[in-house]
């Protein structure tokens, strides 16, 4: 994986960089999903990526190795759990981010470039390093569909949340205002929905990045 600098607040990434896109576990300081992805754009107003199929990442299990989702929701959150290596099957995703806004816009298609529906994934605001950006998910999250129309998604995880002390009212509350202001933005039709991003395509000729085996080093601004 090509490492680049981001040179203060002032660098940015150059289209076709190589980065990590990463998750610290909720009520935690370990990463648990690391993504790396290709740079398509980046500067002051926008960040996106392009996680290719068949990318090799990082994602949480339980301890046993039992997929998370498929825990019942009452213990998914309590239980012991590790991390394993996985590939991203299906299609790729475009990933959008706003510097400072506390959510990210995910693109989805079906096979053969077929749109089907845009992701907006609440989370802290991308903190950026010299290898990539992290972020903590919050759980909620919104389904944005073609014709305009969206949905809440994960209300019940986000509850369970809650009710398991991952976060406590006060950030709960953060989260649903961040989520109103999302749907403020949806039924506006402002930026990014309006911009086209559908349509976009990958450069054919990026490679699928590779996992770095230091994918969860501790960015030097952070303190250990």
């Amino acid at each position: 994986m090509r490492r680049v600098e981001t040179g203060g607040a002032a660098g940015f990434w150059a289209p076709g960089s190589r980065i990590l896109w990463r998750y610290r576990e909720n009520g935690g300081t370990h990463v648990h999903i690391a993504r790396p992805v290709t740079v398509v754009r980046d500067d002051a107003d926008l960040l996106a990526v392009w996680l290719a199929p068949g990318t090799e990442c990082v994602k949480p299990v339980l301890a046993d190795g039992t997929p998370v989702h498929l825990e019942p929701l009452e213990s998914r959150y309590t239980k012991p759990r590790t991390v394993q290596r996985d590939r991203w099957f299906g299609t790729g995703v475009l990933k959008l981010a706003r510097p400072g806004e506390p959510w990210s816009v995910w693109l989805f298609w079906e096979p053969g470039w077929q749109f089907k529906n845009w992701y907006v994934n609440l989370e802290e605001p991308l903190a950026r390093w010299a290898g990539g950006v992290d972020s903590v998910d919050h759980f909620l999250d919104i389904s944005v569909h073609p014709d305009r129309s969206w949905h809440w998604r994960d209300e019940d995880e986000f509850a369970q949340a809650l009710r398991d002390g991952l976060m406590d009212d006060q950030q709960a509350e953060k989260v649903r205002e961040a989520g109103r202001d999302a749907v403020e933005v949806i039924r506006a039709w402002g930026p990014p929905f309006s911009e086209g991003w559908q349509h976009w395509r990958p450069d054919p000729s990026w490679t699928v990045p590779s996992l770095p085996e230091d994918w969860d080093r501790t960015p030097a601004h952070v303190s250990t």
